[in-house]
C-alpha cells in the first residue's frame, strides 16, 4: 500500500513539474515581447495564442488522457504536436522553446506506438534543423544530434515505465488468481479431512462406544448386590459419552467453510488497489457458495487491477434472510456500457446457476450488485 501511494505521488510531482517546466519556456518570449523586442516571427499575441492552445493540448493529454475517449486524446496529442513545433519554427532566436518537442517526444511512449513516435521524433528533429539553418554545419549537426538523444531517452524512459506499470499489474492479477485458486483448494482440502474424522469417529468411536453400552446393558442384568451400582453408572456414562460423539459428528458436518479467512488471504497485501472488505457476522454459506463469494472477489479485484485504474475497493458481503448479498465498488474509471467479457460473464453464470442474480453498473466507477442463497 505504501509503494503504491509513493508511485501514485511520484506520478503527480512528475505531471506537475513537467507542467510548470513547459510553462517556463515561454517566459524568455514573455520577457522579450514586453520589452518591444521582436523574438518571433508572428506577431506575439499570435504566438502566445498558439503557446496557449498548446499548454491546453499537453495538460488535457497528460491529466485526463486516461479517461478520454481514444480518438480525443489522440486528436488533442496531435495537436500538442504540431503546436510545438510551430512555437520552435516562429522563435527561431528562443532555444528554450525546443524542449517543448522533448515533452511530446516523452509523451509518445504512454499515448502512441512505436512507429508513430518515429515520425513524430523524425519530425520534431527536422524542425529544430530549420530553426538552426542559419548556424553553421557543426552546430546544426551538434544541436540536431543532442535533441534526438534527448528525445530517444525521453520517449524510453516514458516507455520502460509504462511496461513497468503493466508488469506490476499483470502480477496483481495473478497473484489474486493465484490466491483464489489456493484458498479454494485449501478449504476442499479441509471440508475433505473433517469429513473423514466425521466418518472415523462415527465408523470407529460410535462403533465400539454403542458395543460397549448393548455390553453394559447385559451386564447390568446379571449383575447384583453391590456390583449392579458401578455397571450402572458405566453404563450411564457410556451413553452420555456416544451422545457426544454423535453431536460432534453432526457439527463437523454443518461446520461451513471459513469464508472471512479465506477472502483475507487473497486480498490481503495487494500493492493496488486497495482493497475494503466487510463481512457481516451473520453470513453462513455452504461450500458451494463460499466458492462462487471466492470467485466474485477474485473477478472484481482483477476487473480493478486491469480496467478500472482504481486505487480503492470496497467489497460488502451481508445476509438478507435466506440470501447472500455482495456488494462491490471502485473509484475507477467506470464506464458508461459495460461490456461482458469472460470474467464478469462467468460471475453472472455462477450465480445464476445457484439461483442467484446480479447487476453491473459502470456510473461512478464500477459497482456490482449481486445475491445468492445461502445454502
Amino acid at each position: 500500500m505504501l509503494a503504491a501511494m509513493s508511485r501514485m505521488w511520484a506520478q503527480i510531482l512528475g505531471g506537475v513539474f513537467a507542467t510548470l517546466a513547459c510553462l517556463a519556456t515561454a517566459v524568455p518570449v514573455v520577457i522579450f515581447l514586453a520589452r518591444g523586442e521582436p523574438v518571433t516571427s508572428i506577431p506575439g499575441g499570435w504566438w502566445l495564442a498558439c503557446f496557449a492552445v498548446f499548454m491546453a493540448a499537453f495538460a488535457a493529454t497528460m491529466w485526463l488522457g486516461w479517461m478520454l475517449p481514444r480518438r480525443v486524446t489522440l486528436a488533442l496529442f496531435a495537436v500538442q504536436v504540431v503546436g510545438a513545433q510551430v512555437l520552435v519554427l516562429t522563435s527561431p532566436g528562443i532555444g528554450w522553446v525546443a524542449i517543448l518537442l522533448v515533452f511530446n517526444a516523452a509523451m509518445c511512449g504512454s499515448v502512441v506506438g512505436p512507429r508513430v513516435s518515429a515520425v513524430v521524433v523524425a519530425s520534431n528533429t527536422a524542425v529544430i534543423a530549420l530553426g538552426s539553418a542559419g548556424g553553421s554545419t557543426l552546430e546544426l549537426a551538434l544541436g540536431t544530434g543532442l535533441y534526438v538523444v534527448l528525445q530517444v531517452a525521453a520517449y524510453l524512459s516514458v516507455v520502460a515505465m509504462h511496461r513497468e506499470g503493466v508488469a506490476r499489474k499483470q502480477l496483481s492479477e495473478a497473484n489474486v488468481r493465484l490466491r483464489a485458486a489456493g484458498a479454494l483448494l485449501a478449504e476442499s482440502s479441509r471440508t475433505e479431512e473433517r469429513l473423514r474424522i466425521a466418518r472415523e469417529l462415527h465408523d470407529l468411536v460410535g462403533h465400539q462406544l454403542t458395543v460397549l453400552s448393548l455390553e453394559l446393558e447385559v451386564a447390568s442384568h446379571r449383575a447384583e448386590g453391590e456390583a449392579a451400582e458401578p455397571i450402572r453408572r458405566s453404563r450411564e456414562l457410556t451413553r452420555r459419552l456416544l451422545c457426544d460423539v454423535r453431536a460432534t459428528v453432526g457439527e463437523m458436518r454443518r461446520d461451513g467453510p471459513r469464508l472471512r479467512e479465506t477472502l483475507e488471504s487473497i486480498v490481503a497485501e495487494l500493492p493496488e488497489p486497495a482493497v475494503h472488505l466487510r463481512i457481516d457476522e451473520s453470513v453462513e454459506t455452504g461450500e458451494e457458495v463460499a466458492a462462487i463469494l471466492v470467485r466474485c472477489v477474485q473477478e472484481v479485484v482483477t476487473n480493478a487491477i486491469r480496467h478500472a485504474e482504481a486505487s480503492h475497493l470496497w467489497i460488502e458481503i451481508g445476509a438478507d434472510g435466506e440470501r447472500v448479498t455482495f456488494e462491490a465498488r471502485d473509484d475507477g474509471v467506470g464506464a458508461r456500457r459495460v461490456e461482458m467479457g469472460n470474467g464478469l460473464r462467468g460471475m453472472a453464470e455462477r450465480l445464476e446457476a445457484r439461483g442467484g442474480r446480479v447487476r453491473f453498473c459502470g456510473a461512478d466507477g464500477f459497482r456490482v450488485r449481486a445475491e445468492v442463497p445461502a445454502a
